[in-house]
């Protein structure tokens, strides 16, 4: 088991290496012919040494995180950490808690460089952070936090219901967690997103005068619009949609609203309406909550399977060693889910994109995509493979070919 488990580490690894190295080759070939023309010749340059820096960042990242796994199963430290909870207590709820707080406390000290790294050199190199030191760690300390309640109230009732109700545990934890990403999704911007930026009204009276008007024109009731500080960690733009019914919210960067034309930041705002309108919104949640169903299923059958523990290297086998063992062999899956989610994603961006050109002006989101390209420095020709696997958004020059 424990060869199954390494392997399975490696393969995912091995694929996702092929994959970023297929797409680092492709961004130095002829690019499609809708998005020559955006970049200049120096910011081709910039966009190309750019991808080239966050890919060798990322393959250095994977690496070392795969030796560690590879060390703790073979040197027998998953054994190590599962002795010293279980010395802590009898109950395998508060086992879970300290195992899993060992392990994600280590994983973090690790991550932390990473982190600063990539913010304070990567992003900063390349103009894009606008973060401070004090900000990052303040950050780091409410995701820690954050993480440490929801993460640790779940871990604890997981185990208190595997242990209280043994192979129907699952359906009633599939349960709870419908419910949390319910409430997540309906109050997101409201509860949790106020955390870490500030969400303000439309400041530009002349630019929420259109915005007003065009949300007439299609029939949306725009109770919640509010620009964000984004501008506070980075200078790449953005928008999102979130939300369910009476709660429903869109929000603007303030680096968004900077950086375009109010006719530009209305096309954005239409196809942000167009995933509403398509109910974009609520089929993901649909999916999300079948895919945990699924996932959940799964998880029963294989916590009362010792071997899945065993693949640890662990000697005392326990429903938290199985959860760790299970979610390194669900990886294969989760990466074939996250495939069909990113295909439908990209589905649903053309209808959004389609929208906003029926119901406002095609034209005029081109113009805006090509600017937040040259914002974000983006990768205008990524390779067909990786785009089919990890991309949620199709890739500009399709999305162009599409609004013609």
């Amino acid at each position: 088991m424990e060869a199954l488990v390494i392997g399975v580490l490696i393969g995912v690894f091995l694929i996702e290496l092929i994959l970023g190295r297929l797409n680092q080759k492709n961004i130095l070939k002829a690019w499609p012919s809708e998005v020559r023309g955006i970049y200049t010749k120096g910011q081709v340059k910039r966009a190309v040494q750019y991808a080239h820096k966050n890919y060798q960042f990322s393959f250095i990242s994977k690496i070392i995180s795969l030796a560690i796994m590879v060390f703790m199963i073979i040197e027998g430290g998953f054994n190590w950490v599962n002795e010293i909870s279980i010395s802590f207590s009898d109950n395998q709820s508060y086992q879970a808690l300290v195992f899993f707080g060992i392990l994600l406390g280590a994983n973090q000290l690790i991550s932390i460089p990473f982190s600063y790294y990539q913010t304070f050199v990567i992003e900063e190199e390349f103009g894009f952070n606008n973060s401070s030191k004090k900000l990052f760690i303040t950050d780091t300390i409410k995701q820690l936090f954050i993480g440490a309640i929801i993460g640790g109230g779940l871990l604890f009732l997981l185990g208190w219901l595997f242990e209280t109700l043994g192979s129907g545990f699952w359906l009633v934890f599939w349960c709870v967690i419908v419910v949390i990403m319910i409430f997540v999704n309906a109050f997101y911007t409201s509860l949790i997103l106020p955390l870490f930026n500030k969400l303000s009204p439309i400041e530009d009276e002349s630019l929420k005068a259109d915005i007003l008007s065009y949300c007439k024109k299609v029939g949306y009731g725009l109770k919640n619009l509010y620009q964000m500080d984004g501008s506070k960690r980075s200078k790449k733009a953005n928008a999102f949609f979130s939300g369910l019914g009476p709660t429903k919210t869109i929000v603007l960067y303030d680096t968004l609203i900077e950086g375009q034309s109010k006719e530009e930041i209305t096309a954005v705002l239409a196809h942000e309406i167009g995933h509403y309108k398509r109910k974009h919104t609520l089929f993901n949640l649909l999916f999300s909550i079948i895919q945990l169903f699924g996932m959940l299923f799964l998880l029963g059958w294989a916590l009362n399977q010792s071997d899945f523990s065993l693949g640890l290297g662990v000697e005392t086998p326990n429903f938290y060693t199985g959860l760790l063992a299970f979610s390194i062999l669900f990886t294969p899956i989760s990466f074939l889910i996250g495939m069909v989610q990113n295909n439908i994603s990209r589905i649903m961006e053309y209808q959004a994109d389609a929208y906003a050109k029926e119901t406002y002006n095609g034209e005029t989101l081109i113009a805006a995509l090509k600017k937040l390209s040259v914002d974000n420095l983006s990768n205008l020709n990524p390779h067909p493979a990786y785009v089919f696997f990890y991309y949620s958004h199709p890739p500009i020059h399709q999305r162009i070919k599409a609004l013609k």
